[in-house]
């Protein structure tokens, strides 16, 4: 294929779809929404994905002792976890620490500082923090705790793994949920892009009919008489996806600074300006295929050569 028979079909395309007028802007139209709506999942996925690992760091397994629990066995206990490969960390939390923690949390609750005060005993337990090395290896830990001699002793009070695993696991849920329902839609939408498409190469089809004619007559390759109508419909998608990434400028910049406090410092415009090569690959690419795929049904269809 030589530049000049390139250049010509790039040309016979353009004019294509300048011709189509408001057939193309509507494909324009529809592909923009469907690449706005992918844009928009990129994003959600980044701010929960952003979110579950906020909740997964500052997620550990806390063990309670019992009142009465010796600190040499506390201490046994904490030396053979920090052993095990999937612990990052273990902290230790004495009565008398969790004593002050807890007066300095209720400074100004004079009522409960004076009822800690008529109790006369520290009433607080001592605690290990256990943080693993993946969120994915509480569970191990959690088992180590339930076999070891500490649990036979019965110096451990409770552990509130569970509690922490259902959070994380609900937000899983959620995300997995999310970009379920956004594929849903965005195939729904890129159907409706295909079939727009389909009608506006088949209008082009049928004005450029006695042009087509021509070409056959004088013996014009497939290649040259389709390439065109696939050309337009790139250049729809293209553009459509320009169009997108303009829009989602401004926007991003505006929700980044009103929604960075509710999303935990997550800023949208700093993830759209950092993550820019990514976004403008994933939407120029899928509107490219997206209008060439549409295209090339339409011509297989609606144009014999």
């Amino acid at each position: 294929m030589s530049l000049t028979f390139l250049k010509r079909v790039i040309r016979a395309g353009a004019t294509n779809f300048a011709r189509s007028g408001l057939v193309s802007f509507a494909t324009v139209l529809i592909m923009t929404v469907t690449l706005f709506i992918i844009g928009c999942l990129i994003f959600l996925s980044a701010v929960l994905t952003n979110t579950l690992t906020t909740i997964e760091d500052k997620v550990d397994v806390n063990v309670y002792f019992v009142v009465t629990a010796p600190e040499n066995e506390i201490l046994a206990l904490k030396s053979k976890l920090e052993e095990l490969p999937s612990v990052a960390q273990v902290s230790y939390t004495t009565r008398e620490q969790a004593l002050v923690s807890f007066k300095e949390r209720h400074a100004n609750d004079q009522l409960t500082l004076q009822a800690l005060e008529e109790l006369g005993d520290n009433p607080l337990e001592a605690s290990l923090s256990v943080k693993a090395q993946n969120p994915s290896l509480y569970a191990g830990i959690v088992d180590f705790l339930s076999g070891s001699s500490a649990t036979s002793a019965g110096i451990i009070d409770r552990v509130n793994y569970f509690q922490n695993k259902t959070v994380i696991d609900r937000l899983s849920a959620a995300i997995t949920a999310t970009q379920q329902v956004g594929l849903a839609i965005v195939i729904l939408f890129a159907a409706a892009s295909t079939i727009i498409a389909l009608a506006t190469i088949r209008l082009a089809i049928y004005t450029s009919r006695d042009e087509i004619a021509v070409m056959r007559l004088v013996g014009a390759s497939d290649m040259y008489i389709r390439g065109p109508f696939i050309v337009a419909g790139i250049i729809a998608g293209g553009l459509a996806a320009l169009i997108a990434l303009i829009l989602f400028y401004p926007i991003s910049w505006y929700a980044g600074g009103a929604l960075s406090s509710w999303l935990g410092g997550f800023n949208l415009f700093s993830y759209y300006i950092g993550h820019f090569a990514k976004i403008f690959g994933i939407l120029v690419g899928s509107g490219v295929f997206l209008g060439a795929f549409a295209s090339w049904i339409a011509v297989r269809r609606y144009l014999t050569v």
